[in-house]
């Protein structure tokens, strides 16, 4: 698994500006990032992707927010921590 820093995200989900990531966010139609530092963030590449696919896929946001909450509930499920060592 990578960790994609903000301008690798905004080339994989078309934004140009940073603060249309963070409304993503707000929206709840993209992941928070994870802490990779004191001041860093980031977000795992598999996220992004589905995220991205799923746009291309013509799903609502409606579903977008059910995928976001998904992703945000494996990042603390044991079995995949383990699945990605």
């Amino acid at each position: 698994m990578l960790i994609l820093r903000l301008p690798e995200i905004k080339r994989v989900l078309g934004h140009r500006a940073d603060a249309s990531v963070y409304n993503a966010i707000r929206a709840g139609l993209f992941t928070t990032g994870v802490a990779i530092g004191q001041r860093a963030k980031g977000w795992p590449d598999y996220e992004a992707q589905a995220i991205a696919t799923a746009r291309v896929a013509g799903k609502s946001d409606a579903e977008i927010r059910e995928l976001v909450q998904r992703l945000h509930a494996k990042r603390t499920d044991p079995a995949n921590a383990l699945a990605a060592v």
